[in-house]
């Protein structure tokens, strides 16, 4: 397999195109028509990593974060990114990141997080807005399901753990081909009157041009009848950050020994405690301090991310408490995550977990 052919099954089941628009995932260096002789998971995909995959023989690195974030202007080894990247390149060892793809993912970073707090009832925290489209055209009845069929391999008709949704009204529909016309039924300069559905779908923003492709190709008509319409719900099953509510209800206290205990984590940074018990509780992998608001105005009790700073302690106003826990250790799942995805899509690849922690953090204690 290439690496071309790998990331296009990889996007079956992870799509890029869900990852934040500020981030860079995808191929970030190597050759996309190269066979891959062995997949290395990692965190980040740091100089040492490198070593590694060289010394396992493994030359396609998956990493969560991107190593290359910003643009460069030289590659001349000078700092701990281009030294990365330039023992990648000289050794033929691909880069492919993944990082907010899989944050956005319904069942990505922080579903994963939940699981491991035993959260029931999860959520997504900030769906994702301004995403979804309903598709909806015009089709003779005859040829209903061929082209249902073909707007649902290309994605559309998904809603949640639901697939090959739709609505369909049937109707009559009239047309007169005018010269120049090559019409699929009727004849020239003569009103054609035909027994036709009006068939609508859901879909995601990213997934629009392939939907209407793959509707154009299946439709018989020379001239297709559709509409594509954004729609103003929020996508409730794409999205950053998530939230649920533990099993029982726990003293602040007893929660963070919990916490504590759940991440392997030696010491937790945190806001003021509340007086009363903790049960609905959100998570954000990662520098999720931006979302401190949106999460108290869901009513959570306590709110677990990396990366807070000082000021932003205060925005839990006494009603929910701030847990940080450290960037990389709410993200300690994620390497797992990747290589029970890889392992099951990709069962006869050699493929390893990175034994090299990348965590740039360390505490004294």
């Amino acid at each position: 397999m290439t690496i071309t052919q790998f990331i296009s099954e990889f996007q079956s089941r992870i799509p890029l195109a869900q990852a934040e628009d500020f981030d860079n995932v995808g191929l970030l260096c190597g050759d996309p028509s190269r066979e891959i002789t062995g997949i290395l998971v990692c965190h980040d995909a740091l100089e040492k990593v490198v070593e590694e995959a060289i010394e396992l023989g493994r030359n396609l690195i998956v990493c969560f974060h991107p190593i290359l974030f910003r643009g460069i202007k030289s590659l001349t080894g000078k700092n701990y990114v281009e030294r990365a990247l330039l023992k990648a390149i000289e050794n033929k060892i691909a880069i492919f990141a993944v990082h907010t793809a899989l944050d956005n993912d319904y069942l990505g970073v922080n579903y994963r997080i939940c699981n491991a707090l035993g959260l029931k009832e999860q959520k997504v925290l900030d769906p994702k807005k301004e995403d979804l489209y309903e598709l909806s055209f015009q089709v003779p009845s005859e040829h209903k399901q061929k082209v249902l069929d073909a707007v649902f391999a290309a994605g559309a008709g998904s809603i949640g753990y639901y697939d090959r949704c739709s609505f369909s009204l049937e109707g009559e529909g009239q047309f007169r081909p005018r010269p120049g016309a090559d019409p699929f039924l009727g004849d020239l300069g003569e009103l054609e009157k035909v027994s036709e559905h009006r068939v609508a779908v859901i879909l995601e923003r990213y997934k629009k041009g392939r939907v209407i492709s793959a509707l154009l190709e299946a439709h018989p008509y020379e001239e297709v009848a559709y509409q594509m319409t954004p729609i103003v719900n929020d996508n409730q099953y794409l999205g950053l950050g998530r939230y649920g509510e533990l099993e029982r209800p726990m003293e602040s206290r007893e929660f963070l020994e919990f916490v504590k205990e759940t991440f392997h984590v030696p010491v937790i940074r945190h806001s003021s405690l509340i007086g009363r018990p903790i049960q609905k509780v959100g998570v954000l992998g990662g520098s999720g301090a931006q979302y401190i608001p949106l999460a108290l105005s869901k009513g959570i009790d306590a709110f677990i991310t990396g990366d807070v700073k000082y000021h932003d302690f205060f925005q839990g106003e006494n009603r929910m408490v701030i847990l940080d826990i450290g960037h990389y250790e709410s993200e300690q799942f994620v390497v797992g995550q990747l290589f029970d995805l890889l392992s099951e899509k990709f069962p006869k690849f050699a493929i390893s977990k990175s034994r090299e922690n990348t965590n740039p953090v360390n505490y004294f204690q």
